[in-house]
């Protein structure tokens, strides 16, 4: 029987049942292989459902750091007969399925290698309570597993004692469990697998997280003491990963006293009511939702656009439309961001790729947001929010000050005999503005989402109010010069057709250029990180005479966003889609990209158009 063999480079997949406890068991064979120095990428996907329906767990070992997802497997474990005959049929030939022998099975392949073990049989020998019995099945074949891939199985009870610190009463009977699946590996299934994990020192100066617990964290380092918000897969992991941070470092030492606010509110309107509330009295405050929350939020969205009030919004974006699949990735929402509203707005999008960039643009949203006096939104998704990444480690500057915008002091409205709250003093669109109270008779304006003229007095004067849309427009022209810049893949531009893609496709584009590398085939690449778009990232569409454009929704979102702000001709941009909720993979976007140029090369030679 052909066995695949490899070192540290596989893909593991675990079929299990939503509910049964095994994502942690699973997040833990990860995090095991990370403590071997190899960058991993696991992902979790489960139905919305709370227990009882299929669910899987991913983990790509990749020592040459890739972490876009494989379509295929070469290790499968199948611990739910539910889905036994969709999961083997996953298994690259001459690759492993291990299964629960307790009750034999016949998977009808005979090109993959089957490993038995009597996993329930082992627990209900050694576990008299029937929960332990359930539960330790898992952390049985993390124990195996480490047996059969070569894995040192003290790193395994270290992240055991840490995972359950505080509770000890745990701890013993999962070395337990551990140990009886390595030992029964050991004794019964030695040089069954030639797929090996071998120590290396490839994740020095990285650290194992989410895109959401660094964005919660990037919202403490940026000075956020405020976020009002609404539960909503899969944006609920940051609000509760600021809180605990906040929990941990926004406490008056001397005084015991919480040094933030953090509520959960009736519903989405509220939340992002009361954040534009607390922004426009002076705090920075901020809310995290999904793509139907953004369609709940889009009138206060406006409001804040409108009264300019700074604003900070994540939307972790999931398949739609509607309530869509809310356990599913997708970027789904970048024409309902960059416009949200009705009508005349333009919002600033800041689009991570990595945890990393997801505590960076976190803290970088606030000051933007006092600076341009408007909404930010954030836009991850469920894949880099929810997963774990292999990421550098987060770095700060302590010598950082917030940018705070133009804010005018108790002193500088003495010195001023008249003030104008929507005037555009500099030119760039950007006015200046007062904190409440600031003065006892200077100052103050009436904040409002009806058309105002400069000095913030209600008007329907037509050409005042054209005259306001103007100047919000400038102020989103001086934006485009303050997001984060684009990152390109070249020191210079060397072929005619280049692919642009955003935020966590990043993962999988590395890869695919690699692949197209080895082919022979070069591609210019740009990565986009926020709108509006500046200079450079028209200066790079209008060097290629061809470009690929590489999103995860159905429409091409970001294909229409460009065309739309830089009237670009339709043909020059060639959409490759995925929309299935799965995040995209190298092969899928090889093979659009190899199949285009070899369709239209094959056109040339015959003269077709």
């Amino acid at each position: 029987m052909k066995k695949i063999e490899a070192k540290n480079k596989f893909v593991i997949k675990f079929g299990n049942v939503n509910g049964s406890g095994s994502a942690s068991a699973n997040q833990l064979f990860a995090k095991g292989i990370f403590r071997s120095g190899i960058p991993v990428s696991p992902k979790n996907i489960f139905p919305s459902n709370i227990e009882g329906l299929p669910t899987w767990f991913e983990v790509r070992v990749s020592e040459k750091g890739y972490q876009g997802r494989r379509e295929r497997v070469d290790i499968m474990v199948a611990m739910n007969p539910q889905s036994y005959n969709q999961d083997v049929q996953e298994i690259n030939s001459g690759g492993y399925l291990l299964y629960d022998s307790s009750w034999k099975r016949d998977f009808g392949r005979t090109d993959i290698n089957v490993i038995a073990i009597p996993l329930t049989q082992l627990c209900i020998k050694e576990f008299s309570d029937s929960k332990h019995r359930f539960l330790f099945k898992n952390i049985v074949y993390v124990g195996a597993l480490a047996s059969l891939l070569g894995i040192d199985k003290n790193i395994y009870e270290v992240l055991i004692g840490e995972q359950f610190k505080g509770k000890e009463k745990l701890i013993k009977p999962n070395i337990k469990a551990l140990r009886l699946g390595f030992n029964y590996a050991e004794k019964n299934l030695k040089d069954n697998c030639a797929i090996k994990v071998v120590k290396s020192n490839k994740t020095d100066g990285m650290i194992l997280t989410s895109g959401n617990h660094a964005a919660g964290l990037g919202c403490i380092y940026g000075g956020a003491s405020v976020c009002a918000w609404y539960p909503i897969t899969p944006s609920t992991s940051l609000a509760e990963a600021f809180t605990s941070y906040c929990e941990e470092l926004r406490i008056e030492p001397k005084s015991d006293k919480n040094k933030f606010a953090i509520i959960q509110a009736e519903d989405e309107l509220a939340a992002i009511g009361m954040a534009i509330g607390a922004n426009w009295n002076g705090a920075r405050a901020f809310t995290a939702t999904s793509g139907p929350g953004i369609s709940l939020m889009s009138e206060f969205i406006g409001l804040a656009y409108f009264a300019e009030v700074p604003l900070v919004i994540f939307d972790i974006q999931r398949g739609g439309p509607s309530t869509g699949m809310p356990t599913r990735t997708q970027q789904s929402d970048v024409l309902t961001c960059a416009y949200a509203s009705h009508g005349d707005t333009k919002h600033v999008l800041l689009m991570p790729s990595t945890p990393k960039e997801c505590f960076e643009f976190a803290a970088k949203a606030f000051d933007l947001a006092d600076r341009l006096q408007t909404p930010i939104i954030v836009l991850s998704d469920l894949d880099l929010g929810m997963n774990d990444w292999t990421t550098p480690e987060l770095q700060w500057d302590d010598s950082r000050e917030y940018d705070r915008g133009k804010v005018l002091s108790k002193e500088n409205l003495e010195d001023l005999d008249t003030w104008g709250r929507y005037v555009d003093v500099d030119g760039d669109g950007i006015p200046y503005r007062t904190y409440p109270g600031t003065h006892p008779n200077k100052g103050a304006f009436f904040t409002r989402g009806t058309s105002h003229d400069e000095n913030a007095k209600y008007t329907e004067d037509g050409k005042v109010n054209a005259e306001n849309l103007s100047r919000l427009l400038k102020k989103y022209q001086t934006a485009s010069e303050l997001v984060p810049r684009p990152e390109f893949k070249q020191d210079s531009n060397s072929s005619s057709i280049g692919v642009i893609y955003f935020g966590s496709t990043e993962a999988s584009m590395k890869e695919t250029l690699d692949m197209l590398g080895k082919e022979g085939i070069i591609l210019d690449a740009m990565r986009l990180k926020a709108f509006p778009f500046n200079l450079e990232v028209w200066e790079f569409i209008e060097d290629h005479d061809l470009l690929f454009i590489v999103e995860q929704n159905r429409d091409g979102q970001m294909r229409t966003l460009i065309m739309a702000e830089g009237g670009i001709v339709p043909d020059k941009l060639v959409s490759i889609l995925c929309f299935d909720g799965q995040p995209i993979t190298a092969d899928f976007i090889f093979n659009k990209i190899t199949s285009h140029i070899s369709g239209n090369q094959a056109k040339e030679a015959s003269g077709g158009e």
